[in-house]
């Protein structure tokens, strides 16, 4: 399958048009066996070749594509293995980062994480998902951001992102919402409390609801 069809809107650096080949491929508007050749993503994305040979590049390196020789890059994507081995692997580092902040998050992070909290709860009465789930994002980053350990951060947001763009988009009911706020709320009074006993054990009851929640849309 080609992918010269369709345009979007330029983007001159290596960095954009990573993310944007990256998120395309995990979403499947780029499928399986699509063949990326450097005039067709320039085509597609309107960009010179020079920022095309680096992204190609990084998305090898991911897994995210594959070069044949003789016959050119073609994408790989995740299968359904890879996106729950994701999930798995996410849970570990979650709970890891949930037990590390609670004992080295400072003041600062905790009022950011109690007023994500706040959000959530306000946006999950008003029923605006995209709004719950911003929050939900901005809540596990500060979670992140808290255990002061970059390499675990950076590797968590890898894995929020490959997770946020593979799954297929669902829609959440007033119940679900619900659920999610009340998940976090477990895990936000372990930080209140510093009882990192509980915020393990919150964070992975969430970890396991979130996996269930996602990976039955592919089935």
């Amino acid at each position: 399958m080609d992918i010269a069809n369709g345009s979007k809107q330029a983007q001159p650096l290596s960095a954009g048009l990573y993310t944007e080949l990256q998120k395309d491929i995990l979403s499947g508007d780029l499928p399986d066996g699509s063949k990326l050749t450097e005039q067709a993503v320039c085509k597609r994305y309107n960009v010179s070749r020079t920022p095309v040979r680096e992204a190609l590049r990084q998305l090898e390196a991911d897994g995210l594509i594959e070069n044949i020789p003789n016959r050119g890059a073609y994408v790989t994507g995740l299968s359904k293995r890879d996106i729950s081995d994701l999930f798995d692997l996410r849970a570990l580092f979650e709970v890891q980062a949930v037990e590390w902040a609670i004992k080295r998050m400072g003041s600062e992070d905790f009022d950011r994480l109690s007023e994500s909290m706040e959000f959530m709860e306000f946006y999950t009465l008003k029923e605006d998902t995209a709004k719950v789930l911003s929050f939900n994002s901005l809540f596990h980053s500060i979670i992140y951001g808290g255990t002061g350990n970059r390499k675990l951060r950076r590797s968590l947001e890898v894995y929020q992102t490959y997770l946020k763009y593979s799954a297929p988009h669902r829609s959440y009911s007033e119940s679900d919402l619900k659920t999610l706020l009340e998940e976090h709320r477990a895990i936000f009074e372990a930080f209140e409390s510093r009882n990192t006993a509980a915020g393990r054990k919150a964070m992975e009851h969430h970890m396991e609801q979130s996996k269930l929640r996602r990976m039955v849309d592919f089935f």
